[in-house]
């Protein structure tokens, strides 16, 4: 219709202009558009299609297809019917067909030419060759021949030639029929088997060879891949020892569980049968259980081996975290097999080997870090399943070490499946190992054995490993990071496959670490039992004295009620005596070492103040000695860079709190207002008591819970106005020290760690900042006013602060000049003289300060940096993807993250360190007043200590003279 309304609008307007002309056809178009066209149409699949349509990938549509012609497999093309040659063929319905003649009644194997046949025609219109013989339509060269042949492959001594699986040339038969039958016919009493010709069947127990598939839906399957394959793996492993048949055995044994039945000749059984029939081969590698020729498939055939496997015998190496043995990775390996039992390869189980769910590389890797507990879930669809596992790849997984000589060996991991059947019993969900029976081969997912009647189609069961778990087994009582063999627990679900692209299952994988808590639970049993009898004590004491004071020598039911109370609140406190003083032991001796920690690690900080200001001129300069005059330059002023230290050590001890507020709030509130009193042991819940009522004694827990949570949100209503109020409308100091190193031209760098630190850039925008109140006043109007560029390290922008990660060339030229710069605090022998000494400290100390402008200025390019921002993953995780191999790296920091440094940045260990103290001391003492004056004197002591350290180690790096620091 749109291409007649051109023609028409054509011939209408022929001595129209061509203005004209475009804009009635564009006007006329866009209407038809508007009013008649829709974008919707029939949606149809190919397997829809009927046998003579296509489906055309262009339209998305089933087309005709031409005469003569029909559907081809695909379903996306078409062919010619039988007794039909091809003419030319374009693809889709653009095929032409032509009818053979009566003498040319066949149609090649391409299609392409018509030919007379030895005999009948198969369905498809092609020559037929009976069996044996094989189909030959052309010459060497490639000449079609007027007649075809069926030539026979001859399977006598001479050849022992057979018809290959496509009919169209001869190949050497099998040997099993060539070395039983001596020719390529596997005729009676010989027995052919999976495509294997054997004299007897190994000598196997009198029984029927069953290719069940066990399974836990309930429902009968027999599998075609074990009815083809099962026993002619078996006969093959027992008579030839064919090791890839051992192996494929082996596999049939695994897809079904390791299950076993000694009242069914099943794949283990087979297997096992298989194996105490060879005793008298060797053992592999002096392992008992692992047989020459045969995979090591269980740990023994008898129960109750687990206990011994798993914990008799450490592993035999260690795992650190520091030191120069420093060793955190747990190096998985595994001998992975096909299903046919071809050996694949040797591979790592880094890269997610093991991990059903995809994720990154470096989250996949972080499961096999010592010491990581790993846990990983995700759902996935089973179209994906069938789609990355067409056939199951089978691991044995080992566990690689290195001895003391470095020699490299690898120990055997077991696994527990707990689908496992012995004799129809799941002996491996038992709680106890007394009854497991470890096995050793594991896979992901089998599409195969599920499949009935037919290999090539869809299973209709597939199995997947939904659930695996690695457990490491930690040696108690020990410190030098010694484990148990690991141990590989797997759970197994049967899939009832119905639509694929909506069903999906759930699968995970995890890692835990473990360890023998029997010793504690011992101690345990007998500090409760000790502090239970002595709070038995306790009670009748208490009652005694309660029947002394009512003045009552009769002991009836009130007595016996009494004495249960009292009983109660003695017991509920050995309870808090046991296991809040085991859980303060974990957690304030772990928190005191993260706090001296942090101490220590802000005390030994690397920092140089970098002075950007350079000399205005020169002066004439009196020569010591000489009696005359030289001209030099004008010296730069040391006061700013005194200065800037100044304030960098007044702001190393500023908190978000104040500590003496904080103290006395908690105590007024516990004290004054009587919310200690919500800690006694009785029923009400008013902050004030009569003193003329009884008082109940405190509970211990209760205590610790008041204390506690007051402690935590003072301080956080303090953190919070410190951040919303404070440092926005009075004070700012940690900001207000980035822009004092502007004003003062100086910049701050900063290394908290070998190769890694912070830096503060706070170089002047006007070039100096050594001169007078008229033109300093002069230039922050200037800025205020955007007159002159901004005081970001990038042009036009504003970022000072930044989180550094330099390479080891840098760390290594800064170490070099700093061992210069430190030479004056070295013994005295060792040195000159005084002036000598602090003349060289004073060049060491220029040749910093150059080298390390010249590298903010990018002057070494062999020493060169890049600015970048940090992704929001490294954010969150506090880490750094990227490392600085060969130029350091800048990232922006808008967080001014350079307190972390500063008590500031660690407000969180400080607060909870102080509530920790506070509580020890109260539950030591019973007195609030006394741990809030120990508190806030603990502050104090920290604080001195911090200042003073911190003092000295900034003169020190700095040459800034500590009489200086304030």
């Amino acid at each position: 219709m749109a291409t007649r309304s051109r023609t028409g609008v054509a011939m209408a307007v022929g001595s129209i202009s061509s203005a004209r002309v475009v804009d009635a056809f564009f006007l006329l178009l866009f209407s038809s558009v508007s009013q008649a066209q829709t974008f919707s149409f029939p949606f149809q699949q190919p397997e829809k299609c009927n046998h003579n349509h296509y489906f055309d990938i262009s339209v998305l549509s089933c087309v005709p297809c031409g005469a003569n012609q029909r559907q081809d497999a695909r379903g996306t093309s078409c062919e010619c019917l039988p007794g039909f040659q091809m003419i030319s063929n374009n693809g889709g319905h653009d095929v032409v067909c032509k009818k053979c003649p009566e003498n040319l009644k066949g149609v090649t194997q391409d299609g392409w030419n018509c030919i007379s046949c030895p005999g009948s025609l198969t369905a498809e219109g092609k020559c037929y060759c009976p069996t044996g013989h094989i189909l030959v339509e052309r010459t060497v060269n490639g000449t079609l021949l007027s007649k075809a042949k069926c030539e026979y492959c001859d399977d006598q001594e001479a050849s022992f030639a057979v018809a290959d699986a496509l009919g169209n040339r001869c190949i050497r038969c099998e040997p099993t029929f060539i070395n039983t039958s001596g020719s390529c016919i596997c005729s009676e009493p010989n027995i052919l088997t999976g495509g294997l010709c054997f004299s007897s069947m190994g000598n196997f127990p009198p029984c029927r060879i069953s290719t069940a598939r066990y399974g836990e839906l309930g429902m009968p399957l027999t599998s075609e891949w074990f009815a083809k394959y099962l026993q002619s793996s078996a006969v093959a492993c027992r008579v030839y020892a064919n090791l890839t048949s051992c192996q494929a055995l082996g596999n049939m044994c695994v897809m079904n569980m390791n299950s076993y039945d000694s009242a069914t000749c099943d794949a283990c059984r087979l297997f096992q049968f298989i194996f105490e029939n060879t005793a008298s081969l060797s053992t592999v590698h002096s392992i008992s259980f692992w047989r020459q020729n045969l995979p090591w498939l269980f740990y023994g055939d008898q129960l109750g081996l687990a206990p011994q496997v798993l914990s008799a015998i450490p592993f035999s190496t260690n795992f650190s975290f520091k030191g120069e043995n420093q060793n955190t990775k747990l190096k998985f390996v595994a001998a992975s097999y096909d299903i046919r039992g071809n050996f694949l390869k040797w591979q790592t189980l880094e890269g997610g080997v093991l991990q059903l769910c995809p994720d990154t590389e470096t989250r996949l890797n972080a499961a096999y870090s010592f010491g990581t507990t790993y846990q990983q879930n995700c759902k996935i669809p089973i179209s994906k399943i069938l789609t990355d596992y067409p056939t199951p790849i089978f691991y044995d997984v080992y566990l690689e070490y290195t001895d003391e000589n470095q020699h490299q060996y690898i120990w055997a991991v077991p696994v527990l499946n707990l689908n496992l059947q012995h004799n129809k019993r799941f002996v491996n969900q038992d709680a106890g190992s007394g009854m497991w029976l470890l096995t050793r081969r594991i896979f992901l997912v089998d599409t195969v054995s599920g499949r009935e009647n037919d290999l090539g189609s869809q299973p209709k069961v597939i199995r997947i490993a939904t659930q695996i778990s690695l457990s490491i087994n930690l040696v108690p009582n020990t410190k030098n990071g010694n484990i148990y063999t690991p141990l590989i627990t797997l759970t197994y679900r049967d899939i009832d496959i119905k639509d694929p692209n909506s069903q999906s299952v759930e699968v995970s994988f995890s890692v835990k670490y473990e360890m023998n808590q029997g010793e504690a639970h011992v101690q345990t049993d007998i500090a409760l039992g000790v502090l239970g009898g002595l709070a038995v004590l306790a009670s009748l004491l208490k009652t005694a004295g309660w029947k002394r004071h009512i003045g009552s020598p009769m002991i009836d039911l009130q007595t016996v009620m009494k004495f249960l109370v009292y009983y109660a609140g003695d017991l509920a406190n050995v309870f808090f005596i046991i296991t809040v003083g085991t859980g303060l032991y974990w957690l304030i001796f772990f928190k005191a070492l993260q706090f001296l920690h942090k101490l220590i690690s802000q005390v030994t900080i690397d920092i140089f103040f970098i002075d950007w200001e350079r000399p205005k001129g020169k002066v004439l300069k009196a020569v010591e000695g000489e009696g005359g005059v030289r001209s030099a330059t004008v010296p730069v002023s040391i006061w700013r860079t005194y200065f800037v230290a100044n304030e960098w050590n007044e702001i190393q001890t500023v908190r978000k709190i104040n500590s003496l507020f904080q103290v006395l709030t908690v105590l007024f509130f516990l004290e004054v207002v009587g919310f200690k009193n919500l800690a006694l042991m009785d029923s009400s819940s008013s902050l004030s008591r009569s003193p003329h009522s009884y008082i109940a004694p405190y509970s211990r827990i209760l205590r610790y819970a008041v204390s506690a949570a007051l402690w935590l949100v003072i301080g956080i209503i303090q953190i919070v106005f410190f951040g919303i109020f404070y440092e926005r409308f009075i004070e700012d100091k940690i900001r207000q020290f980035v822009d004092l190193c502007s004003m003062s031209n100086i910049s701050v760098f900063l290394l908290s760690h070998k190769c890694f630190g912070y830096y503060i850039h706070g170089r002047s925008v006007h070039g100096h900042a050594d001169t007078n109140m008229e033109e300093m006043n002069m230039n922050l109007k200037r800025e205020a006013e955007n007159l002159c560029s901004q005081r970001g390290l990038v042009p036009n922008t504003d970022g000072q602060t930044f989180q550094i990660a330099i390479s080891s060339q840098m760390r290594q030229q800064y170490d070099r000049i700093h061992e210069t710069l430190m030479r004056k605090n070295g013994p005295a022998r060792l040195l000159t003289s005084s002036a000598s000494t602090f003349e060289h400290s004073i060049k060491a100390y220029n040749t910093m300060n150059k080298f390390l402008g010249s590298f903010i200025d990018h002057v070494h390019k062999e020493l060169d940096y890049f600015i970048k921002d940090k992704l929001l993953l490294e954010k969150i995780l506090g880490m750094e993807f990227m490392e600085p191999m060969e130029k350091s790296i800048f990232y922006n920091d808008e967080s001014y993250s350079f307190s972390d440094v500063l008590y500031y940045g660690n407000e969180a260990t400080l607060l909870i360190f102080d509530l920790l103290f506070f509580s020890v001391v109260d539950l030591a003492c019973q007195n609030f007043v006394l741990a809030a004056f120990l508190t806030y004197l603990q502050q104090e002591i920290f604080r001195f200590i911090r200042n003073t350290v911190g003092q000295k180690n900034l003169a020190s790096k700095t040459l800034v003279d500590q009489r200086f620091l304030i």
